[in-house]
């Protein structure tokens, strides 16, 4: 038997926030970790609600164990984390940041789920597509992630494996027929100046998923990653008013809208 010997990076640690029987599972994406969503998690958390971010398998260690996952560890770090919250909570829901946002809308096709937000959802990454049929290099150089606010701070790998970039462009082909079983109610961030994912992924998925109730927002100010960046208030502020409204199934809002 294999044993873990990989360490967590310094900050790059589940989050885990008790709060009342409402909760909000919170997903990083690829090469991030729940560092990237904390000052969010927080802000929710604050507001009473029950609040996870799971760190997904191979995240915040070494590339080296990011290797030798596949995308399926991935669903399975959130699926794990949504049933550990259901165990105490009565509705749930789903909030997921690029491949995070990819995560979400699969588990929100399978899963019992009050509500998706997603941020600069990943259903194509043009960048990595290059890698789609190469077998070398074994590591990929990393860029500066991709954040308007130059004061802020992502815990990243300065490399990722290719298998893992494959790996990523399979669970994006494996999710891409996904949304249209999605019919909880869902709220889309989009950044209009993401270098990673086309703005269209979201817009793409506005009109895939046949919730009754959905809505697409613009972030002017911010890039990618767009929990760190400038329009962070404005997400935790419109988020909060989601899970408001559809926590209370005896009065929820009724209506599909584009801003």
């Amino acid at each position: 038997m294999k044993i873990d010997s990989y360490s967590i990076m310094p900050g790059a640690e589940s989050l885990f926030y008790p709060g009342n029987e409402i909760g909000v599972l919170i997903s990083h994406g690829f090469n991030g970790t729940p560092q990237s969503m904390r000052y969010i998690a927080e802000k929710i958390s604050e507001a009473g609600y029950t609040v996870s971010v799971p760190r997904l398998k191979g995240h915040g260690t070494s590339h080296q164990e990011m290797e030798e996952c596949s995308y399926t560890d991935w669903i399975d770090s959130l699926e794990t984390a949504y049933n550990q919250l259901s165990m105490s909570c009565l509705s749930i829901f789903i909030m997921g940041q690029s491949m995070g946002g990819t995560l979400a809308i699969d588990l929100a096709s399978r899963r019992k789920v009050d509500g998706v937000i997603t941020l600069n959802a990943a259903f194509e990454v043009p960048g990595y597509e290059q890698y789609k049929h190469v077998a070398t290099p074994r590591f990929i150089e990393e860029g500066e992630p991709d954040i308007n606010d130059r004061n802020a701070m992502e815990i990243t790998y300065t490399t990722v494996p290719l298998q893992s970039i494959k790996e990523l462009l399979a669970l994006i082909e494996a999710t891409k027929e996904k949304p249209s079983s999605v019919h909880c109610p869902i709220i889309f961030f989009h950044s209009p100046e993401d270098h990673v994912v086309p703005a269209k992924c979201s817009e793409d998925l506005y009109h895939s998923v046949t919730s009754r109730y959905k809505k697409i927002h613009a972030l002017l100010n911010s890039y990618h990653v767009a929990s760190l960046d400038f329009d962070k208030d404005f997400i935790v502020a419109s988020s909060l008013q989601f899970i408001a409204a559809f926590a209370d199934s005896q009065n929820p809002p009724d209506q599909v809208i584009y801003s």
